[in-house]
């Protein structure tokens, strides 16, 4: 499953700037392709655009081999995974039943769950570590035990492309890594991945690619080596930072720099 915007620009009220200004990218099948930006730069609404919840006021958003207004929602969402940067629920739910849920637009009109579903739920339980949390109400969860709530209903889906806004929030450092990690093994197993993330370094050493936004713009785009230049991000970030090599992984690594730091830089 691939991703494409071609020159997509999008305004939420006539008389406001663009959140999103003539940004094309393109997300090969099978990668995981991070976008990154500041606040309001428009990484949110990149994602709604590509799900098809947001109508742009210029260039078309492609999934796959066609524009993303051609899809019917039900046949997107078997093959889209989705998860929103905020979400509540409105009535009392288990954790089991809302990644249930992620089985829906398998089933048709008054169709049961089959052995085939169950499995898929469970899979998705176990693989986000909450098989024990699964007869839990969602509203007794904490904030990261919710979130892979939500991670696993979209894996319950068994999509061909998962595209999540800031999946890892409010995850502490085991299961914020155990999530990229899952993320990582999805893309190697074939499966798409765009991911909405501020975690810079975490970004450097998870995804093939990458999109740098800036004011609704595109900064950047492409492999790490090409995005991670501390003159781009800088700009981009508006604060003086250092690109190094972390010695463990060999990713690239930001640390931002303090202004005694900056001042004897230059």
């Amino acid at each position: 499953m691939t991703f494409e915007t071609r020159s997509l620009s999008v305004r939420y009220r006539p008389d406001a700037a663009r959140a999103l200004d003539e940004v094309s990218m393109h997300v090969p099948d099978g990668t995981l392709y991070a976008v990154l930006g500041p606040n309001g730069s428009g990484k949110s609404t990149l994602m709604r655009a590509l799900l098809g919840t947001v109508k742009p006021e210029a260039g078309e958003a492609r999934v796959g081999d066609r524009p993303v207004g051609q899809w019917k929602r039900r046949e997107l969402a078997r093959a889209v995974g989705a998860v929103s940067q905020r979400e509540s629920t409105a009535f009392p739910i288990s954790v089991r039943g809302l990644v249930e849920m992620g089985r829906y637009p398998h089933l048709g009109p008054l169709r049961s769950m089959t052995g085939e579903d169950r499995a898929a739920v469970d899979a998705a339980l176990e693989r986000c570590l909450i098989r024990d949390l699964a007869d839990r109400p969602v509203g007794t969860l904490s904030g990261g035990e919710f979130q892979r709530t939500r991670i696993a209903r979209a894996l319950a889906q068994t999509p061909s492309a998962l595209v999540l806004d800031e999946p890892t929030a409010s995850l502490d450092i085991r299961h914020e890594m155990g999530i990229l990690g899952l993320l990582r093994r999805s893309a190697d197993e074939g499966v798409t991945v765009v991911l909405v993330t501020h975690h810079l370094n975490l970004a450097a050493r998870f995804a093939d690619r990458l999109l740098l936004l800036g004011e609704g713009r595109v900064a950047a785009e492409g492999t790490v080596a090409e995005v991670f230049r501390a003159p781009v991000l800088e700009k981009v970030y508006g604060w003086p930072l250092s690109v190094t090599r972390d010695p463990v992984s060999g990713s690239p690594m930001v640390t931002p720099l303090d202004d005694h730091s900056s001042r004897s830089r230059r």
